[in-house]
């Protein structure tokens, strides 16, 4: 597998593409492309690698990684793939956007809704997703172990941890899903978050100070 990101938004989202080198198959994690330029250097990207988009994958529902799914909808006709607990935070998401001063609108159906442990293939890699709550209810990491990469959202950084005063937010949830879940990975496993540099599950246990 291979992967390319992005930093998109004010807010400094990584979006990433994931794809299967033999068939070129691809999904988009957390599509947070903020105007007409941003989406251009995304759809650059696919055109220039030449890949069949498939998965519209969703770490988790907040604006800051959904601005453009109505592109990607529009352009791909991919719909949003999320852990069933975060529906309600989709369709609750313009109610967010108001406190933070943004009108959010035209988002596209959820796709699927999954849960703990669901596998999807791209090309011939299993995608498995890992349910994280605590940042929202339906917090979830993608990780692929064959290339031992997890893109863990907003529930993990490099030497951080996601907010939990937003709705549905809950610090001990959090911590809990990032000791049980996040670091019972392997120690090298990378780890691609929704904000800032990429780090290690191994760093992370000897580094961050926040778990």
């Amino acid at each position: 597998m291979k992967y390319q990101s992005f930093t998109f938004n004010p807010i400094q989202e990584n979006t990433y593409l994931l794809w299967d080198e033999e068939t070129l198959e691809a999904a988009i994690i957390d599509t947070g492309t903020w105007n007409r330029q941003e989406e251009q250097m995304l759809e650059g990207s696919i055109k220039a690698l030449g890949l069949k988009m498939k998965y519209a994958l969703q770490t988790h529902a907040h604006f800051d990684h959904t601005f453009g799914l109505p592109f990607i909808y529009r352009t791909y006709g991919l719909k949003p793939i999320f852990h069933v607990d975060d529906a309600e935070t989709y369709r609750d998401m313009p109610k967010l956007g108001v406190r933070f001063g943004l009108t959010i609108s035209g988002m596209p159906p959820i796709g699927q809704l999954l849960n703990d442990g669901a596998e999807l293939i791209l090309g011939t890699t299993v995608i498995r997703l890992i349910h994280t709550p605590g940042h929202t209810p339906g917090s979830a990491a993608f990780y692929v172990p064959a290339d031992g990469l997890v893109f863990s959202g907003d529930t993990l950084f490099r030497q951080s941890i996601g907010r939990t005063d937003l709705p549905g937010g809950n610090y001990e949830t959090e911590l809990n899903s990032i000791h049980d879940k996040l670091f019972a990975l392997p120690d090298d496993t990378v780890v691609l978050s929704g904000h800032g540099p990429a780090t290690t599950i191994g760093w992370e246990k000897k580094h961050n100070y926040c778990v």
